[in-house]
């Protein structure tokens, strides 16, 4: 197999090592380059900007916001909510449904609430499934 692979190149660097050990030296890029030319106007730049949106000028002021305040978002509060401890999980799911009817609860956490509960009854399905054929396997005569 390897006679058919042909003659062995020579020079060739090997597996994991790079054709260039060095690479390209840092801040040698294009955007480097720009950064650099820039970076002593910077401080007037922005004195300049914070002037204009002190004057009025909206699109200045958005600038300023958008770069230095990250956007706010929307959170919904914690809510107590008492769900049958001894229920099913059916119960416990029509708990959840009457809150958000009474508005007690927000719709969003609501559904949060119903898809936590459907996953913790597909794990105690799988919990079920999992000990009835360890039962079987232990008792392959038991046909309960």
């Amino acid at each position: 197999m390897t006679a058919a692979a042909g003659p062995k190149r020579v020079g060739r660097w090997k597996p994991g090592m790079s054709g260039n050990p060095k690479g390209k030296a840092p801040g040698t890029g294009a955007l480097q380059r720009l950064r650099a030319s820039i970076a002593a106007d910077v401080p007037d730049i922005l004195a300049v900007l914070v002037l204009a949106a002190k004057a009025g000028d909206i699109q200045a002021a958005r600038l300023i916001l958008e770069r230095v305040l990250p956007p706010m978002k929307a959170i919904e509060q914690a809510q107590t909510l008492a769900l049958p401890a001894d229920g099913t999980l059916t119960a416990q799911g029509r708990a959840v449904l009457a809150c958000v009817a009474a508005g007690e609860l927000a719709p969003g956490q609501g559904a949060q609430l119903l898809a936590a509960i459907s996953a913790l009854a597909r794990i105690a399905e799988i919990d079920d499934l999992t000990a009835r054929i360890d039962a079987l396997e232990r008792n392959p005569n038991d046909k309960s």
